[in-house]
């Protein structure tokens, strides 16, 4: 008679071969390797992880003990924290934010009218001013019939018409006026 398939016994001795050999490798040096190379490359990386968390705080967050408390949240729950901190840590460096203020404030310098300085001493002065009050640079000259201030570029008196005659050079930045005076008639 023609049996179908293996006897119990030799169903056995294959089963106990098959996983024999799944046993012994489990149980050989070579498994004890890989065991420890993979433990060795989950530390690994379960301490870049906690660094890489600490250095993106360091750049988001300016207090340091915010940046401790983050860098044991990405440490303490091992490989969960860091996600808790990418889903709750500030969207923007400081950096980032830095430079945006500046801009900011670029903007609101130009957009309220510039701010004039003094360009020997960088002292604030008003664009009435004729003198700076710090060290007494001239900075504009005055009109020769309602006294206002003049723009140096300017021809004529924009208040009575005036033609402007130019007394003495205005200083530049990093220079005094020298004590020689000049005198020309714009026409």
């Amino acid at each position: 008679m023609f049996r179908r398939g293996l006897g119990t016994r030799e169903e056995t001795a294959v089963t106990a071969s098959v996983f024999g050999g799944v046993h012994g490798f489990f149980h050989s040096g070579t498994w004890t390797l890989i065991e420890a190379v993979l433990v060795i490359m989950v530390v690994v990386f379960w301490a870049a992880t906690i660094f890489w968390v600490y250095k993106d705080a360091r750049r988001r967050i300016e207090d340091m003990m915010l940046v401790r408390a983050a860098a044991l949240l990405g440490a303490v729950p091992p490989f969960i924290g860091p996600l808790f901190y990418m889903l709750f840590r500030p969207p923007e460096y400081l950096e980032d934010v830095r430079e945006r203020e500046l801009e900011i404030r670029a903007i609101e310098t130009r957009l309220g009218g510039s701010e004039l300085r003094c360009s020997v001493c960088g002292c604030g002065v008003e664009p009435e001013f004729l003198v700076c009050p710090v060290c007494t640079t001239k900075l504009r000259q005055a009109c020769a019939e309602c006294h206002k201030p003049l723009e140096a570029a300017w021809q004529v008196c924009p208040y009575c018409e005036t033609p402007v005659t130019v007394d003495e050079p205005v200083a530049l930045r990093g220079q005094r006026a020298g004590s020689t005076r000049r005198t020309r008639t714009r026409s």
